[in-house]
């Protein structure tokens, strides 16, 4: 049977994670577990899982840490599993763009259809995505103008469509491709991150 997708599951609870592993696999997805940060963020990098479960409170690094890192350095979607649901936890989660916050004690009936429809809303974006570019410029090139658009995002709070808008607005405005436009504002913020070599 073809898997339906590669999930990083993450979760200090021995228990939860078993679970959650053997509820998805049985669902039909290829899984990878870990039970802290830092092993994700490994595995991740090894693995290049399609989305990421990640338990917010952990020992060591937060799934708040991993997510941070797998949207800047990996682009990959995550949904958070979590018991707390306080006003901060929840403006954390949409501050860093998760495609869905479940709260426990978690059914796998309620995270299998979950994750199926973060799928299909990866899947709807990868679609998208192809349809407003030209030609298919290879993954590099959709790489870039994603993470471009995730700085934006990032910096200046707004929704993806809007970020892209507003890289669109730029490369017009100056001229550049996309691509171009997205490398350059990339650069210029692998310069602000090294304060010391300035």
């Amino acid at each position: 049977m073809a898997h339906k997708g590669k999930i990083l599951v993450v979760d200090d609870d021995r228990l939860v994670l078993a679970t959650l592993t053997h509820g998805l696999a049985a669902a039909g997805y290829e899984i990878i577990d870990a039970d802290n940060g830092d092993d994700a963020i490994l595995l991740a990098r090894a693995h290049k899982p399609d989305l990421a479960l990640l338990d917010i409170r952990m020992e060591g690094k937060s799934g708040f840490d991993v997510a941070a890192y797998l949207r800047e350095y990996c682009q990959m979607p995550f949904m958070f599993l979590s018991a707390f649901s306080d006003d901060e936890t929840v403006a954390q989660v949409k501050e860093l763009g998760a495609v869905a916050y479940l709260v426990k004690p978690l059914d796998i009936r309620q995270i299998v259809p979950a994750v199926e429809a973060a799928f299909a809303q990866l899947h709807k974006r990868h679609a998208d995505a192809a349809n407003t570019s030209p030609a298919p410029a290879g993954d590099v090139l959709a790489q870039t103008i994603a993470m471009a658009v995730g700085v934006l995002m990032h910096r200046y709070s707004l929704p993806r469509a809007a970020a892209f808008e507003r890289l669109q607005r730029l490369a017009a405005t100056e001229s550049r491709p996309l691509q171009v436009q997205a490398e350059r504002l990339l650069d210029a913020v692998e310069l602000l991150s090294k304060p010391g070599e300035a």
